[in-house]
């Protein structure tokens, strides 16, 4: 079986605590507690990425596709690490990353999706966004800054505008990172205990974190409703950071070898050239 039929969220996706802990490519022997699990599972992200960012090349020489990677989660589920660690050996030309923070008064002037269209690949790219159109489904249901019938309604939205991408050359690989109520204590609390990383903390991390429930449930319609074969959605277990970034990146080796990507052609008329 594939990975992305592995990871695949379907139809039927719940929202459960415990499977933000599976680890699906670690031995049954392996322990996040031991040093050299993470070391092995950094090693084999290391040679996938070099293969990714082989392949990466010969997408932006090609230019006959288009991939965008979204990636969506619950405060500190690890979209900036994921960034930094799966594309920081990749080159820049022909690789964007997004972050799509709150909204301005001129994108709230228009529809949800205006200011996320300008920022879709084009042929050749790599589009990150670090959070994405989903916002618009998720905070603003749980915030009640929409109903239920808008919510739907965005949905629909959301299907048209990912099946326009998808019929014009996009590969479109959404990504939920999904960790526990407990992982983020954790790891806000480490924020915090550390002067180094104090910069990363927001209050309103705390705010949020008490409509976890609330998250969870707009998380899992949200998915159900907007998984489909063009644009499927994928559940990374995201509590082990190191096996976190092994899956992705192996799950966007898999999807773009199955692209088979390969550099242009040699021309003969330059091959003849001489530089002098």
């Amino acid at each position: 079986m594939k990975l992305r039929e592995r990871l695949r969220a379907g139809k039927n996706f719940k929202v459960r605590e415990e499977d933000a802990d599976d680890k699906p490519l670690r031995d049954k022997n392996g322990d996040d507690s031991k040093s050299d699990t993470k070391d092995a599972e950094r090693a084999e992200t290391l040679k996938i990425t070099e293969r990714v960012a082989v392949l990466q090349e010969m997408l932006y020489a090609q230019r006959k596709h288009k991939v965008l990677l979204v990636l969506q989660g619950m405060d500190t589920s690890g979209k900036d690490g994921t960034v930094t660690s799966l594309f920081h050996g990749i080159n820049p030309m022909g690789l964007r990353a997004v972050g799509f923070k709150a909204p301005t008064p001129a994108e709230l002037a228009h529809d949800f999706l205006w200011r996320v269209h300008p920022y879709v690949p084009g042929w050749g790219d790599i589009t990150i966004f670090n959070r994405s159109h989903y916002e618009d489904v998720l905070i603003t249901i749980v915030q009640g800054m929409i109903d239920e019938k808008e919510c739907k309604r965005r949905y629909q939205h959301i299907l048209d505008f990912e099946r326009m991408l998808a019929e014009t050359g996009t590969v479109i690989i959404k990504v939920f990172l999904h960790i526990s109520k407990e992982e983020q204590r954790q790891r806000l609390q480490a924020r915090i205990d550390d002067p180094l990383k104090q910069w990363k903390f927001d209050p309103q991390d705390l705010v949020e974190r008490k409509k976890w429930d609330a998250y969870q449930e707009a998380y899992q319609k949200a998915i159900a409703a907007t998984d489909t074969d063009h644009a499927p959605w994928y559940v990374i277990p995201a509590n082990s950071k190191t096996h976190r970034n092994l899956l992705i990146s192996s799950l966007l080796l898999e999807i773009l070898e199955d692209l088979d990507l390969s550099y242009p052609p040699p021309q003969p008329d330059i091959a003849k050239i001489k530089v002098e």
